[in-house]
């Protein structure tokens, strides 16, 4: 994942959304049945880490270890954004806390990937973001 940058959904316009702070948005998750915090990004898979390479769908990894690193989910996936026609992925995150999006958004900016690496006969898959 590179080139990741906040996306400013229009929704958020809406009343179903209070912005909290800068990209920050507090909402009720009715299916949670609970107050939620929400946040939009954009991000460009890379082919030579193996993401998108399949069939131009959003790459399992390391997407999977955002969500598990940061304590997030994806809520929204944006299906209009992400029809295969860019390589730009768009994705709404939320979290249980305000801190899950606030530490989730300094990845803003930054290149995210896996890496193998080779300990004691295994193979390990570190998460990158540098």
């Amino acid at each position: 994942m590179k080139n990741i940058q906040i996306y400013k959904a229009e929704k958020y316009s809406s009343d179903d959304y209070v912005e909290v702070k800068a990209n920050i948005y507090k909402t009720f998750d009715s299916f949670m049945n609970a107050e939620s915090y929400v946040t939009s990004l954009s991000f460009e898979q890379e082919p030579e880490f193996e993401e998108g390479a399949d069939s131009g769908d959003i790459s399992q990894y390391p997407l999977e270890d955002v969500l598990d690193k940061f304590y997030v989910a994806v809520e929204d996936f944006y299906t209009e954004l992400n029809d295969g026609s860019s390589n730009t992925c768009y994705l709404e995150f939320s979290g249980a806390g305000i801190e899950d999006i606030e530490n989730l958004l300094q990845i803003v900016g930054k290149h995210v990937y896996n890496r193998a690496e080779e300990r004691d006969g295994k193979t390990y898959i570190k998460l990158v973001i540098e």
